[in-house]
């Protein structure tokens, strides 16, 4: 517990000074100047009311930079605007206090990382300008000063300039990530509604066909009956209708799913029963393919035995164009409570990404998602991909 709290302190402290850090450090910096020039013994240093009107000058010099997010370019150029402007009132106020260089090289680091090229030439000659009239302004200030100095600062600007580069490049780069992100997922999200679509025209003909049934034995049953039970004639008849309403409703929002151009499948859906089909025609492409299946195959609800076997068909799709892999192994495992399939092979690749396709792993969370199964996609511990998914049977499937 002690070390889980030590770590979150940390965490914290670490998150504050990243985001304040510099901030504080400016804090620090004017609490410094303003301290320097209350303490000056110069024999020209001021008294009075002029004593704390350079006290509070300094201090606003190097808090200005407190502005940077909200005014990048105006909080970096008053700082040397004021600073070359305020060693006209006193030529020593500026010079000899580490707080007003530190201010100082940050403003000139700020303009130089300016997105604008224009605004950033013109912080360099406001950087150059202001150094040198500080300078210049020094009484006790050395030739050479107007020239080291103001380069020293220069330099200061060439780095914030050349970060710029880095930070641009930066934020390209996450642009970049965050537009992929939201086209992988706005294509995610289309495969989706594609593979349900598919799905529903798929189960269609399976729900049709037993509601069909049921239509027509309630007609017979109740032309079979007796004139006299009008009763239940009728009761049956009602039910009659609405199951022949029903299936209208059915086709019409079949209907409306189906894409322009799609055609009507007339061939009978697949299922586990052609499983030994689908692997023969796997391996005549030149994938060997093992086929194991455990527990006593039963008949299962039509909807489940498509999508079982829709699943497997991607499996071993993904095996052979996506995985590369030399051999693969189809396991279907018949129990009263569920159905597990597995489809592994030895590939060192596994499937495309689900945001490129219609189909693929999308297909199968899909169909596992409507019989409320569970599903695993990933690498394998001896290598390769492994795909598996477990399908309830709610107990009364046999």
């Amino acid at each position: 517990m002690i070390v889980v709290t030590y770590v979150d302190q940390v965490s914290r402290a670490r998150l504050f000074f990243s985001k304040y850090g510099l901030d504080l450090l400016l804090v620090i910096a004017a609490v410094e100047s303003a301290i320097s020039t209350a303490l000056r013994d110069d024999p020209g240093h001021p008294t009075g009311p002029m004593l704390w009107f350079e006290v509070l000058a300094v201090s606003a010099i190097v808090l200005t930079l407190l502005g940077r997010r909200h005014v990048p370019f105006a909080a970096p150029a008053v700082t040397w605007l004021s600073s070359a402007a305020l060693s006209f009132v006193d030529g020593l106020l500026i010079v000899d206090k580490a707080g007003l260089f530190v201010a100082g090289m940050g403003a000139a680091l700020l303009l130089g990382n300016l997105r604008r090229d224009t605004q950033a030439r013109v912080g360099l000659a406001i950087v150059l300008s202001g150094a040198a009239i500080v300078i210049y302004n020094d009484p006790d200030h050395a030739s050479g000063d107007l020239i080291f100095t103001p380069v020293l600062f220069g330099i200061g600007w060439l780095v914030g300039f050349a970060l710029r580069g880095r930070t641009e490049q930066i934020e390209a780069a996450e642009e970049r990530a965050t537009r992929a992100e939201r086209e992988r997922e706005a294509a995610a999200r289309v495969a989706v509604a594609e593979e349900r679509a598919r799905i529903a025209r798929e189960l269609h003909d399976v729900v049709a066909h037993a509601v069909s049934v049921m239509v027509l034995q309630v007609g017979a049953v109740r032309h079979r009956m007796r004139e006299t039970d009008t009763e239940d004639r009728e009761t049956l008849k009602n039910v009659e209708q609405a199951g022949r309403t029903a299936l209208a409703e059915m086709r019409r929002l079949l209907n409306a799913m189906r894409h322009d151009g799609d055609e009507l499948e007339l061939l009978p859906h697949p299922g586990l029963g052609n499983l030994d089909s689908l692997v023969d025609d796997v391996r005549a492409t030149g994938l060997p393919v093992r086929l194991q299946i455990s527990g006593e195959p039963f008949a299962l609800p039509p909807g489940l035995d498509l999508s079982a076997y829709r699943i497997l068909q991607e499996g071993l799709t993904n095996a052979l164009k996506h995985a590369r892999a030399s051999q693969a192994e189809v396991e279907v495992q018949y129990s009263a409570t569920e159905l597990r399939l597995e489809v592994r092979d030895d590939g060192p690749g596994g499937p495309s990404t689900d945001a490129g396709v219609g189909h693929g792993l999308v297909g199968i969370r899909e169909r596992v998602r409507i019989f409320g199964g569970d599903m695993t996609a990933g690498a394998g511990r001896a290598g390769g991909f492994v795909l598996r998914a477990q399908l309830p049977l709610d107990g009364g499937t046999r």
